[in-house]
């Protein structure tokens, strides 16, 4: 009976030790993984492989340090762009905040439009309506100027939806990403549609990515004296616009060096994604899908902000890499 009861209680305790090891072997394993957040699927391995491949030494598709550049829009691909880019949210905002210094808006397309809410007017003034709210929001100013604007309603302002501050709906998964790329020797780098000068007073406390590493469009900008103080001028005039084939311009200029790994999330990523991956060397293209309408929006063919059609269909033929948020992401904002 002494006997028995012996070998149960070392077997019990066998397996407490053997279980308690697993648990360490996880929580080690857990601790060790460099993308908590994405869902072990075949995004998730294919990057894991290409940082491999490029990092390691002696190997066919090994890429040395300073060569390693990766390339991310922002929008749509770091965080939300629905139900519209923040930069347009930023923009209409400005548009209410100025509107008592100039009432001729009240009756003036598309400002009128704006004050009244009626985005339907809005939308119909296309491309045209949107410069004119650009270029009056946008210019007028110093750049020291603008950088305060930016960076005061960035703080304050609230996504319609989520109810939180546009910094919090950044996407945990590609935050882990950035990270990860950094730490494996890459140099990271926004490439965006949105105005430079917009993204740069808070890119390098929300993703760790320095003023210098930012490219995207911008106005013209004019040195002046004022009173025994040098300025740079914003003046309503598109100097560049960073979108679409003006993608891989920007990156040539602003860069100097082809990356080797592109991140985007539509059409106006597809000149980027291209002439980042169809190249010799080990080279590598990724697409953000939103396929979640409970965490986050759905969308992609028919839709005005991040339309993605001609790079879906590009991402067959090039073998880029498509996440499916839905499927590919365990979350997709930080936890506050």
């Amino acid at each position: 009976m002494f006997a028995a009861f012996d070998l149960a209680k070392v077997a019990r305790a066998g397996a407490l030790g053997i279980a308690a090891t697993l648990l360490v072997v996880v929580a080690a394993w857990a601790q060790n993984d460099p993308l908590p957040s994405w869902n072990d699927t075949a995004p998730k391995a294919a990057i894991v492989e290409f940082v491999k491949k490029v990092t390691t030494e002696n190997s066919p598709d090994f890429v040395p340090e300073p060569e390693r550049i990766a390339v991310f829009d922002n929008d749509g691909t770091l965080w939300v762009e629905h139900p519209m880019y923040t930069q347009l949210a930023f923009a209409l905002d400005r548009v209410k905040a100025m509107a008592d210094a100039h009432p001729e808006w009240k009756d003036t397309q598309p400002f009128k439009a704006v004050l009244e809410g009626d985005m339907k007017t809005l939308a119909a003034a296309g491309e045209k309506g949107l410069m004119e709210i650009l270029m009056a929001t946008h210019a007028g100013m110093t750049s020291d100027e603008f950088q305060t604007i930016v960076t005061d309603w960035i703080a304050t302002a609230r996504d319609p939806r989520f109810k939180k501050p546009y910094t919090e709906l950044v996407y945990q998964p590609m935050l882990e990403l950035l990270t990860y790329l950094r730490a494996n020797g890459f140099k990271t780098f926004i490439v965006s549609g949105g105005g430079i000068e917009f993204m740069r007073p808070w890119m390098e406390r929300v993703y760790g990515v320095p003023p210098e590493q930012v490219v995207g469009s911008s106005i013209k900008t004019q040195f002046e004296m004022r009173d025994g103080t040098p300025t740079l001028m914003r003046l309503p005039q598109v100097n560049f616009i960073d979108d679409k084939t003006g993608k891989p311009v920007g990156i040539n200029e602003h860069i100097g060096r082809r990356p080797i790994a592109a991140f985007g999330n539509s059409d106006g990523d597809l000149e980027m994604l291209q002439w980042t991956t169809l190249g010799d060397k080990a080279r590598f293209g990724l697409i953000v899908h939103h396929t979640d309408a409970e965490r986050e929006y759905a969308y992609d063919r028919n839709t005005e902000f991040g339309r993605l059609d001609t790079a879906l269909d590009a991402a067959a033929v090039n073998q880029w890499t498509v996440v499916d948020m839905k499927t590919d992401w365990k979350q997709i904002f930080p936890e506050k």
